[in-house]
C-alpha cells in the first residue's frame, strides 16, 4: 500500500501529476482541488495517496490534504461510487460544500456534478451522513479567486485550451460540454490564461 509520497514534480497535465521519488516516477491522478495547490514542475511536493489495484491497472490517487483523502475513501464505499466518480465529485464541488450539502440534505448542489443524478445524490446523502463524523469541515478553498494565477508555468509549446478540455473530459464531462465551457473561460479570462485558470473558471461555471 502506498499511502504517502514526497518527491519532485517531473510533469503535470491536469488531472495527472508525475512525482519522482528516489529515481522512480509515480503517475498520480489528482482532484482539481489538489491540482490547484501543486507547486511548479521541478519543485518538491508531498501528497497523501490512495492505491487501487485492479485486474487491468494499478492506480494511484493523490491528495494534498489528509481530510480530502479521508473523504475520498468514504465516497468510494458508497454503493455505485467508484474512484473515478469520487474524484470527479471532489473536482466539481469543494469538500466543504459537499459536507454542507450532505448535512443539509441538499441534493440540488450534488446533481450539478457530472455523473451524479438525483438517485446517486440521494444515496450519497443517506450513506455519507454517518461517515462524515470523523471529518472536520475543510478549511482549504479548492477554488481560489479567479484573479490569482497559479505558480506553475505550463510548457511554452502547450495549448492551454486543449489541455483544459482534456482535463474536463478526463473528469467525466462530455467533449461538447468541455469545449463550450473552456471557450467561455477563454473569453472571460483572455487568450493567455493558464490551463489551471481555465479549468477553475469552467468548473465554477458548470457547477454554479
Amino acid at each position: 500500500m502506498i499511502g504517502h509520497l514526497r518527491g519532485r514534480i517531473l510533469d503535470k497535465q491536469p488531472p495527472w501529476v508525475v512525482v519522482e521519488v528516489n529515481g522512480i516516477g509515480y503517475e498520480i491522478e489528482a482532484s482539481m482541488n489538489t491540482f490547484y495547490t501543486l507547486p511548479a514542475v521541478g519543485e518538491e511536493v508531498a501528497l497523501h495517496t490512495h492505491f487501487v489495484v485492479r485486474e487491468d491497472a494499478q492506480l494511484l490517487y493523490g491528495f494534498v490534504d489528509q481530510q480530502e483523502k479521508l473523504l475520498f475513501r468514504s465516497l468510494i464505499k458508497v454503493n455505485g461510487v467508484g474512484p473515478r466518480l469520487a474524484l470527479l465529485i471532489l473536482s466539481g464541488i469543494s469538500a466543504a460544500e459537499f459536507i454542507r450539502s450532505v448535512h443539509n440534505e441538499d441534493t440540488s448542489a450534488l446533481v450539478r456534478v457530472p455523473g451524479v443524478g438525483k438517485k446517486t445524490a440521494e444515496r450519497l446523502i443517506v450513506e455519507m451522513k454517518d461517515r462524515l463524523g470523523p471529518l472536520r469541515l475543510p478549511v482549504m478553498d479548492p477554488f481560489p479567486a479567479e484573479g490569482e494565477q497559479p505558480e506553475a508555468v505550463p510548457p511554452a509549446a502547450a495549448d492551454h485550451r486543449l489541455e483544459a478540455e482534456s482535463a474536463l473530459i478526463a473528469l467525466g464531462y462530455k467533449p461538447p460540454q468541455a469545449t463550450r465551457a473552456i471557450e467561455q473561460a477563454r473569453q472571460a479570462l483572455g487568450e493567455e490564461a493558464a490551463t489551471e485558470a481555465l479549468i477553475r473558471h469552467a468548473l465554477r461555471t458548470m457547477v454554479g
